[in-house]
């Protein structure tokens, strides 16, 4: 009599978030990052190791589907044209995309949110308490919410950021994208919000970016990135002439 084997077939490993080979952008006065190659895994924060500047915030829109490589192959939670990557990614924290006036109140702020998301014929009334909890609520954890009638200018910097990914993240998009934490000065602030975004990211790919490592344990990873400073990408054109 034959006996049933306990070998099972060995497990495939999972689909990396962000599959990028030689992917490089070009802008009107010259390079603007690449080649750059990366494998990033899901779930979890991944933070990209670079300095801040137009290349990394050009990669960061290209990971999130706002921008596509005008070379090499990308791939993003199997997905490959930008607007396919775009419907499932969130993009929080760029100046250049969702810099808030300051004039504005976080009511306001909420309510063109929930106007934005709704269907067209359905009439939406200004924010209250409940529809900030339910937009702010997930991203600012444990943190107190800012105040409804509170002037965005009068946020301090880490309230003020993570109301952008509050608003960014009302569907829950597979894939979070947020800006460089070197945009938080304070220590204490900055660590905050990395914890923030690895709580987040049991439930969605995080990726963010940072100057220098950050030392926080729950990070998945952190991949050095290069050929994303001006000084590297005219030091590789001097190269090649």
């Amino acid at each position: 009599m034959s006996v049933p084997s306990n070998d099972q077939a060995p497990e495939e490993p999972p689909t990396p978030a962000v599959s990028a080979r030689a992917i490089r952008m070009k802008g009107p006065w010259g390079p603007v990052y690449g080649p750059i190659d990366l494998d990033i895994e899901a779930g979890g924060v991944t933070v990209l190791r670079c300095p801040a500047g137009s290349g990394r915030t050009a990669l960061l829109m290209t990971l999130s589907g706002r921008m596509r490589p005008m070379s090499g192959d990308l791939e993003v939670l199997g997905r490959r044209r930008a607007k396919d990557i775009f419907a499932n990614a969130a993009l929080a924290g760029i100046d250049e995309l969702d810099t808030v006036a300051e004039s504005v109140t976080v009511r306001d702020l909420i309510t063109e949110q929930l106007r934005w998301d709704a269907a067209w014929h359905r009439l939406i009334p200004r924010a209250d308490e409940a529809d900030l909890a339910r937009v702010c609520g997930t991203v600012f954890g444990d943190l107190p919410l800012p105040p409804l009638t509170e002037f965005v200018e009068e946020l301090t910097e880490l309230d003020g950021l993570l109301l952008r990914i509050a608003l960014a993240n009302t569907h829950r998009p597979e894939l979070l994208v947020v800006g460089g934490l070197d945009q938080i000065a304070n220590d204490d602030s900055r660590a905050l919000l990395v914890q923030r975004l690895i709580a987040l990211g049991r439930d969605q790919t995080v990726i963010t970016a940072s100057v220098n490592a950050v030392a926080a344990e729950g990070i998945r990873a952190e991949l050095a990135v290069h050929n994303i400073t001006r000084a590297e990408l005219v030091g590789q054109q001097k190269g090649g002439e």
